[in-house]
């Protein structure tokens, strides 16, 4: 399946110069959807996944059907201040300023095998945050998964060890 026929692209959205790479076409239309889940269970299936995470909110909406596919538990990565319980954050940079994700303490018990699964690879920068809260609570990053890579931001430079698979590729 050619999934770049199913993401619409809007030019100057959020602002000019941008082209956004829009999944809401994608994951409207359900043959889409469930080739897009399978085909990342199925680069997964072998690697003994014990867990999915997924940052908020779009890694949400990949993450669970792949854990539900695969069998497994899905652990939700969220910005500061929305996780119930005890929790560990990690602070990252943003193109102007910084952000922090939280994982709750005891989502993931030591030795772990996890995949985070996300929509987009930009610059990174999102996804090494995760991936160090996984690895702060003892988890092991087996797979990183996505539906979109924009692959002039070079963010895969910064994942460099991990084995980093995406289903579409743009120059931006």
């Amino acid at each position: 399946m050619d999934f770049k026929e199913k993401i619409r692209i809007i030019e100057n959205f959020p602002k000019e110069g941008i082209s956004f790479k829009d999944i809401t076409t994608l994951i409207g239309d359900g043959d889409s959807l469930r080739k897009t889940i399978d085909h990342i269970a199925n680069h997964l299936k072998d690697k003994k996944i014990d867990v999915i995470v997924g940052p908020e909110a779009r890694g949400f909406i990949f993450g669970v059907p792949v854990a539900y596919a695969l069998g497994v538990g899905f652990v939700p990565v969220r910005k500061k201040g929305k996780l119930p319980f005890d929790t560990i954050s990690d602070e990252y940079d943003l193109e102007y300023g910084s952000d922090i994700l939280e994982i709750h303490s005891d989502s993931i018990k030591p030795g772990q095998r996890v995949a985070i699964i996300d929509d987009l690879l930009a610059t990174g920068g999102t996804i090494c945050s995760v991936a160090n809260l996984v690895e702060n609570i003892g988890g092991k990053v087996e797979a990183i998964d996505f539906v979109i890579e924009l692959t002039e931001l070079k963010g895969r430079d910064k994942l460099q060890g991990y084995d980093v698979m995406s289903l579409v590729q743009y120059d931006i």
